[in-house]
């Protein structure tokens, strides 16, 4: 909760402040598929959030794994190097990101016990490296 509070705090103050997130500059391809990534990462989150609100924990967990957790990694990894977003990154934003996988699949491994409150706690992790990334990462 400390997390999303301060997350809003951020969020009224930005559009007061000047810009000052790292600009990360990637080739145009790279750029697409991080922002068709990031989009899918949306969609996987609301995924996961419907079903826990249904009391679908297990299927939030598989999910969360599929979608979003160290099974996910790797999408790029066929793609021509101008189109893989990791390369281009600097280390401490590739590493924001795979913080982010492993929070998911920490949160799909107890979801998938059915361990309803212990999954829910894990919940807010699944969005804290995509709060910490895009509050200090830009790329236009």
């Amino acid at each position: 909760m400390k997390a999303l509070v301060f997350a809003l705090f951020l969020l009224s103050t930005a559009a007061d402040a000047e810009d000052t997130r790292q600009l990360v500059k990637l080739p145009a391809p790279a750029q697409e598929a991080l922002i068709e990534e990031m989009q899918g990462n949306l969609v996987a989150l609301n995924e996961v959030m419907s079903l826990i609100a249904a009391g679908k924990i297990k299927e939030a967990g598989e999910v969360a794994e599929a979608k979003l957790g160290m099974s996910a990694m790797g999408r790029h990894r066929s793609k021509p190097m101008d189109a893989r977003p990791g390369p281009h990154m600097p280390p401490a934003m590739h590493g924001i990101g795979i913080d982010g996988h492993k929070a998911a699949s920490e949160f799909a491994t107890a979801a998938m016990t059915g361990d309803r409150d212990k999954a829910l706690a894990l919940l807010p992790n699944l969005t804290t490296a995509c709060v910490a990334c895009h509050f200090s990462y830009r790329t236009r």
